[in-house]
């Protein structure tokens, strides 16, 4: 069976080059998903465990995947902006995978993911490049007063630990509830999701089988 293959690039970003891994599907794939990584400022990069899981499972999903480095963490170049230049970060990354690996002429539909910090900053993104779906792991949008994402409620997927003690499991829930998203809760999980990967590694596959 042919295995998925992986590729490092450089992509040009609005302030210098961002590190990035993409990940094709031995076959055709069903839609690119791009995935952010956790704060800057906090260690956060794609390495992150969670970001690994989703990579991992959205790949086994059928999706090509993308993971990259924030500006100013890894070897991707420039500095923490607060989050505003890392919305276009994201924007680089998706225009510039997408006209590399011909996904627009394809028309393969894109799917936005991101833990934490990354889950908010996709929130953001969601509002210019309407995805068809959107995977948010434990998003800190309280901390950085994510917008509604009302267009995309149906197809918001949201998994969150009922231990959190980083982004409150309260904090998504005042968030969700007015846009009527449901939150999937993984029991005796906190924000890394220590010992609960496996699990959050099932939960993400059963979301994405159709």
């Amino acid at each position: 069976m042919k295995a998925p293959t992986e590729h490092k690039l450089f992509v040009k970003g609005p302030t210098g080059k961002l590190e990035t891994i993409v990940l094709v599907p031995a076959s055709k794939p069903r839609g690119i998903a791009i995935i952010a990584h956790p704060h800057p400022l906090y260690q956060g990069n794609m390495d992150n465990k969670v970001v690994y899981i989703l990579s991992k499972a959205l790949l086994e999903s059928g999706y090509l995947t993308v993971k990259f480095n924030f500006r100013g963490v890894g070897a991707s170049e420039g500095s923490h902006a607060e989050g505003i230049g890392e919305i276009d970060d994201v924007l680089a990354v998706t225009q510039s995978i997408r006209h590399q690996y011909d996904i627009e002429s394809d028309h393969l539909p894109l799917l936005l993911a991101g833990f934490s910090f990354g889950g908010a900053i996709q929130a953001y993104v969601a509002q210019q490049l309407n995805p068809e779906k959107l995977v948010l792991i434990a998003p800190s949008v309280a901390r950085m007063k994510a917008p509604p994402v009302v267009d995309h409620a149906d197809s918001v997927f949201i998994v969150h630990g009922s231990l959190d003690d980083i982004v409150s499991l309260q904090s998504v829930l005042d968030w969700a509830t007015p846009q009527t998203i449901p939150i999937t809760v993984i029991p005796g999980a906190e924000h890394f999701f220590h010992g609960k990967l496996a699990i959050l590694k099932q939960v993400i596959l059963n979301a994405c089988k159709t």
